[in-house]
């Protein structure tokens, strides 16, 4: 049986995280406390599912880290039930449908809460990371797992892309204590991954 777990609060924010679909793919769920309004993150199987935990939490809004087919697979029943779906530009085409394409470095006002977009190319051309500001959260979709970067093998994703990605844009701005929310399995920390940066280059992967 599918279920959710609160995995975050503090006085301003809650997340809630269920997994789904043949891929373990992990669903987030960001949520302002005073408003009740929320984000998804990752729209990813089992729509019936999430369209039912998208209810009980708020969710007006899904948002897609990057445009594989198993991150994707609820999204038009998340479109028809009238949840907009927002993806970036370079990943759009991979997408059935949505509504809104996302812009890097830019604040997603979700009630009192602003989620910073962080471009992050390299698994995908259009992938990206999501910071939750005020809290120590970065989802970082399929490019920063616990032991290295994503996969690279697929068309159009780059190693060396997806190296600069974490290097430039996840371990400069981010302190060590920054909790690494990914696409599947379990979280991690920018401080101990970073450390490792050159161990994965020298291994290619």
């Amino acid at each position: 049986m599918l279920t959710s777990t609160q995995i975050y609060a503090d006085g301003a924010c809650e997340v809630h995280q269920t997994v789904v679909g043949s891929f373990d793919n992990n669903v987030y769920i960001v949520r302002c406390r005073r408003t009740g309004e929320a984000v998804l993150v990752d729209a990813a199987d089992e729509h019936d599912f999430l369209l039912e935990l998208s209810g009980q939490l708020g969710v007006r809004r899904v948002l897609e880290t990057h445009g594989h087919w198993d991150h994707i697979q609820a999204v038009p029943a998340m479109r028809e039930a009238g949840i907009e779906v927002a993806v970036t530009a370079a990943d759009a085409a991979m997408l059935p449908s949505y509504d809104l394409t996302l812009d890097d470095d830019v604040a997603i006002v979700v009630g009192d809460l602003e989620i910073r977009t962080i471009a992050t190319p390299g698994h995908t051309p259009g992938s990206m990371c999501f910071a939750v500001l005020g809290t120590p959260l970065l989802l970082s979709g399929d490019t920063l797992f616990p032991g290295g970067p994503g996969a690279t093998r697929f068309e159009g994703s780059s190693f060396e892309g997806i190296i600069e990605s974490i290097d430039t844009r996840l371990f400069a701005p981010f302190d060590d204590a920054t909790i690494v929310l990914p696409g599947h399995g379990d979280a991690t920390t920018i401080g101990t991954e970073r450390p490792h940066l050159e161990e994965w280059v020298a291994r290619g992967w």
